[in-house]
């Protein structure tokens, strides 16, 4: 059974035009971010939401969560519509879905404690205050490996793997039941990452949580997903079981993404995929396939027809004009 559902979900930023540009009788520039994604998330399960920087991973976590406003589309969570949730009633779904962000040292209030960072949702959310506050909050703390004698230091006294550990444990005080993880990873050095990891597996082994992993490391993906989503220029244009997807991508852009993971060793098992030119401007999106702009196998009916999604497996599908034909650039191209 699903937890989340996410239905033809979008996400548009309108540019607010010059006087210049509004007596010229330019239109308005709009950025579709996100553009009609629609995914689900079972309980219990971690999804993996990969793709490059700039794709719309980051804002497609905010519009789940209503932290940016969606442009259309429904999120269901638990069977609850959130996006036509009254504020009052948003909030209290709040404490079930909770996010860890990318940056531990810009999303720390350096003028608050940490008791102060990580009890704040107990009392956003009425569920509980003075001693009985810090009592959970040193709790929670020490769940993420942290001390509670560290209460009452500031974030610039930690380094950067602390820090996002008392991220973590400002998302978890509220007992949430669904978490958006933001690139919680990629800021960190190495072996933190690992640390990381292992504590974020634990903690949904632990605490039954419910995941949607955003990341633009495949390999990081591979190792925690159950399933994967894969993004570009804000739609998903494959999905499936994290085995499926990467044992056999279908999309030339998964395919791309997956040559370009290091191999260990003196010589290369893969040919290394080169796609032409830059990611292109959300502004300006291409018409047709986005990514035929870049993909080497692109023919006619890629530059004007948008591709239907098409299932290839048990809950695995892409959306490519070339699937039946069974192209692949990890063969082809070298």
């Amino acid at each position: 059974m699903s937890l989340l559902r996410v239905e033809n979900l979008s996400k548009h930023y309108v540019f607010n035009r010059s006087l210049g540009q509004r007596l010229t009788g330019a239109p308005q520039r709009v950025v579709r971010a996100v553009n009609g994604v629609s995914l689900s998330v079972k309980k219990g399960e971690i999804l993996g939401l990969i793709g490059e920087s700039g794709c719309g991973k980051s804002t497609l976590g905010r519009a789940i969560l209503r932290l940016h406003e969606p442009s259309s589309g429904r999120v269901v969570f638990d069977g609850t519509d959130v996006t036509a949730l009254p504020a009052a009633e948003l909030k209290a779904m709040r404490r079930r879905m909770q996010i860890i962000f990318q940056d531990p040292y810009a999303s720390l209030n350096p003028r608050r404690t940490v008791a102060d960072i990580v009890g704040l949702p107990l009392a956003l959310h009425g569920i509980a205050s003075g001693a009985e506050a810090r009592r959970i909050t040193a709790e929670v703390l020490e769940r993420v490996g942290l001390r509670a004698s560290q209460l009452d230091r500031y974030p610039h006294q930690f380094s950067g793997g602390q820090r996002q550990r008392i991220g973590i444990a400002r998302a978890l005080v509220s007992n949430p039941d669904f978490v958006v993880c933001d690139e919680p990873v990629s800021a960190l050095d190495v072996s933190i990452q690992a640390q990381i990891i292992a504590l974020l597996l634990e903690l949904k082994r632990d605490l039954g949580l419910t995941y949607l992993f955003i990341s633009h490391d495949i390999s990081v993906i591979g190792y925690l997903a159950d399933r994967v989503a894969v993004m570009y220029l804000g739609e998903i244009v494959e999905s499936g079981p994290v085995i499926s997807v990467l044992e056999n991508p279908r999309h030339p852009y998964t395919q791309s993404l997956l040559s370009a993971v290091p191999d260990v060793g003196p010589r290369r098992s893969r040919p290394r995929v080169r796609l032409q030119g830059d990611l292109p401007s959300p502004l300006n999106p291409p018409a047709g396939c986005k990514f035929h702009t870049r993909c080497p196998l692109a023919v006619a009916a890629c530059k004007t027809l948008v591709p239907e999604k098409r299932a290839i497996g048990p809950d695995h599908s892409a959306a490519c004009h070339r699937l039946e034909e069974g192209l692949s650039l990890l063969e082809d191209v070298r």
